[in-house]
């Protein structure tokens, strides 16, 4: 009977010790699909980044092929103008010097004409209108023809 007993004994004992294994088991399982599960996550996030990081180099190519576009294009006017004006032939110097007084004739008489208005108008909507336009004309006349800045060189 002792036998029976033990044998029973043995059999219980060898099924709490399967349970509790199985057990162990499981909970091993579940910190190794945790871990599994932040290491993914980690590896998302540097995808990410890396995606990110090729997305910045490709928008910053793209602006550095835009501003040489710009730039070629800048000097391509440039050369066209300066060809258009050899092709026309030598000049007198009377000629040349009443081409460099254009502009600056125009804006003295952009702003006589303002001043007239200015004076004569009744109203101070026109007046005030008149000093805006002459204001807008001359800064737009001679920023047009500031030198620009070199687009490459003021990046960041």
């Amino acid at each position: 009977m002792a036998d029976i007993i033990g044998l029973g004994l043995d059999a219980v004992a060898g099924g709490i010790f399967g349970i509790f294994g199985t057990a162990l088991g499981r909970i091993a399982g579940f910190f190794e699909r945790k871990q599994t599960f932040e290491q993914e996550q980690a590896r998302w996030g540097h995808e990410i980044k890396l995606h990110e990081l090729n997305m910045h180099a490709q928008a910053v190519e793209t602006e550095m092929e835009l501003a040489l576009a710009a730039q070629a294009g800048s000097w391509a006017g440039l050369s066209a103008s300066i060809i258009a004006e050899a092709s026309i032939g030598p000049a007198s110097r009377w000629v040349i010097n009443t081409l460099r007084l254009v502009r600056p004739i125009l804006t003295l008489l952009l702003w006589f004409i303002t001043a007239w208005i200015f004076l004569k108008a009744q109203t101070p909507a026109i007046a005030e209108a008149a000093v805006f336009a002459a204001t807008a004309s001359t800064l737009w006349w001679f920023g047009d023809r500031a030198p620009k800045p070199d687009v490459l060189s003021v990046r960041k």
